[in-house]
């Protein structure tokens, strides 16, 4: 399948966002879609319609085989076999259209849980370190689902400290095979998988990863672990006792199973991010649903100004999810159509590319994962009663949500790698925003100046001001810390992860803002984007304001940490000018995004 290769999309540098200005024509959008891409969209949510949601309550009770089938079915669609080349059974699709997938088939958590481990930590490693053999022999079975797979990293006491793994790998004299010993747990797909790749360390040393069957003697599934959500789908531990493979299947290079562990997550991420959007999209549309047929004091509760409060705030994250993912796929297929051909087939080209936009992936999950548990929230507290029992789907995706913070790292890690990413990028000077930070503290010791960074009559001209203005808070929260924990920031966890939600949103309004722009410019005469525009540029204001609100608050954390006295008044000084905005009507805009979120009974763009 070809590549997106629309020639404006620009494939900036990962985390550049910070540091340029972006045009609308540069950044990809959902509306952006060609025609094929629309109908891989409308596969994807018909399956989701006709062979999920219909079985959601056999595959939430694990009724044996339902699950199983449904990924088969999958298979036969293409589904699984997306990220797959060509040449061992795949489609090879652009990943613009895999991200189309995985969102819109996100309507049942427990099988997006299962497809995700399937497609994507469970397939890639091998796509992108498995020999000419390794490939032949498995990813056929994979792409077309004769085969499960299962990536198995987690330990009792190494989750979030992945490289401390206690499972050891013994080569035989001969050298003709590896003989495992240890425990693994929360695999996914664990009860079902005909495929592992687990991690362990040779000799207890070097760090690899290795490909072992279910039929492997020595290998032993265990029972099915009681979860709190996500119960459809399997969860066990997997024990490792003598567990002989051949020395064949070792994955990659010995050693070197760091490299394989950290990309795939890449890719995790920012899949889990996407099967966040999907979900979330599915719970705004109950939400509405409910808040139009459910009365009380003689009206429907949607006419509520708190209700429609919480309807407004669900889709403006929603919306600023499905921006950021959009644009981030948009970067890697442009990124990819710059390769030459020979380049463009490399699977390990693919992974480098992903790499590139290592921090979006991380903001995209730790900002979908927590919009979709606001969400769920206000889904809840729409339904009330209703929605804490199980009759209804609302405490399932309350109980669902909840894991997504804890998948492919914890968000407090992301929130790490966040901050640290961009930090060592910059030390190494692959990213200028050492000079960046220099450029802004020398400005902010500069006598006030009361210009307007946005053009008299820009079109959301108060929404780019603030995202000026939270980009320079950011970049001065950086310098003050920089200067003064200098190399032992990495150790300030509560500083690092107060800068990396600054980021974050900042990358939020920015795709928010970049997309209804474009929507506007595209006017009303195209799939009713005249409303689309209007709706999304309510949302895009209320989210500059909550912009602004974030980064104040954590600049100040982060200021009083870095210093006192004089020296803290003065920087507190510095961003009050800075954090300086004019706030939107949010009642107004609040009640326009519910409005029209109301009239189409679904997420309004």
């Amino acid at each position: 399948m070809s590549v997106v290769t629309a020639s404006p999309i620009v494939a900036a540098a990962g985390g550049s966002f910070l540091l340029e200005t972006r045009k609308p024509a540069e950044v990809f959008t959902p509306e952006d879609l060609n025609e094929e891409q629309r109908q891989i969209a409308a596969t994807a949510a018909q399956f989701a319609r006709d062979e999920i949601l219909p079985r959601a309550e056999a595959i939430e009770a694990k009724q044996p085989g339902v699950l199983r089938a449904a990924l088969v079915k999958a298979a036969e669609l293409g589904f699984t076999s997306v990220d797959i080349p060509e040449e061992y059974g795949g489609v090879g699709m652009d990943k613009v259209s895999s991200t189309l997938i995985t969102d819109h088939i996100s309507v049942l958590a427990s099988f997006s849980t299962a497809f995700g481990a399937q497609v994507g930590i469970g397939t890639l490693p091998l796509v992108w370190y498995g020999t000419e053999e390794q490939k032949q022999r498995y990813l056929p079975k994979l792409a077309g689902g004769e085969w499960i797979a299962a990536y198995s990293l987690s330990e009792a006491t190494s989750g979030s400290d992945a490289m401390n793994v206690r499972t050891r790998a013994t080569l035989s004299e001969d050298g003709a095979h590896y003989t495992l010993n240890g425990e693994k747990m929360w695999t996914t797909n664990c009860g079902i998988a005909d495929l592992f790749t687990i991690f362990a360390k040779i000799d207890g040393e070097k760090f690899s990863a290795f490909l072992v069957e279910r039929s492997s003697p020595g290998l032993t599934v265990g029972a099915e672990e009681h979860k709190l959500g996500i119960r459809g789908s399997s969860t066990c531990p997997l024990v490792l006792s003598d567990c002989r493979i051949p020395a064949a299947n070792l994955l990659g290079e010995a050693g070197k199973g760091h490299h394989i562990a950290f990309n795939v997550l890449n890719v995790g991420r920012f899949k889990l991010g996407v099967a966040c959007i999907g979900g979330a999209r599915h719970a705004v549309a109950e939400m509405v649903r409910y808040a139009k047929e459910r009365t009380a004091f003689g009206k429907p509760i949607a006419e509520f100004g708190l209700i429609q409060r919480k309807i407004s705030t669900s889709a403006t994250r929603l919306y600023a999810a499905e921006s950021m993912a959009y644009r981030t796929a948009g970067m890697i297929d442009a990124g990819m159509a710059q390769l030459s051909a020979e380049l463009a087939a490399s699977p390990r080209e693919a992974q480098r590319r992903i790499e590139e936009y290592a921090v979006e992936c991380s903001i995209l999950k730790v900002y979908g994962s927590e919009m979709l548990s606001l969400v769920a929230d206000e889904l809840i507290a729409t339904m009330g009663g209703y929605g804490y029992v199980e009759d209804y789907p609302a405490e399932r995706y309350y109980r669902d949500a909840r894991i997504n913070r804890i998948f492919e790292g914890t968000n407090e890690i992301n929130r790490l790698i966040i901050t640290g990413w961009l930090m060592k990028r910059a030390l190494k000077g692959q990213l200028p925003l050492l000079p960046a930070m220099k450029k802004i503290m020398d400005e902010v010791m500069q006598p006030p100046s009361f210009d307007s960074d946005g053009e008299e009559g820009e079109l959301l001209a108060r929404e780019a001001e603030v995202l000026a203005g939270a980009k320079k808070i950011a970049l001065f929260a950086a310098g003050v810390a920089s200067q003064r924990f200098m190399a032992a920031l990495e150790q300030e966890q509560e500083v690092m992860a107060d800068l990396a939600d600054m980021i974050a949103q900042v990358y939020a309004l920015e795709s928010a803002l970049l997309r209804a722009r474009k929507l506007a410019g595209q006017g009303s005469g195209v799939r009713g984007q005249g409303s689309a525009a209007g709706v999304a540029a309510a949302m895009t204001g209320l989210l500059a304001d909550e912009t602004m609100a974030l980064a104040e608050q954590a600049t100040r954390r982060v200021l009083a940490a870095c210093g006192e006295g004089d020296m803290l008044r003065t920087q507190l000084a510095i961003l009050r000018r800075l954090a300086k905005f004019t706030p939107g009507d949010a009642v107004a805009l609040s009640r326009a995004v519910a409005r029209q979120a109301i009239q189409l009974e679904r997420y309004p763009v």
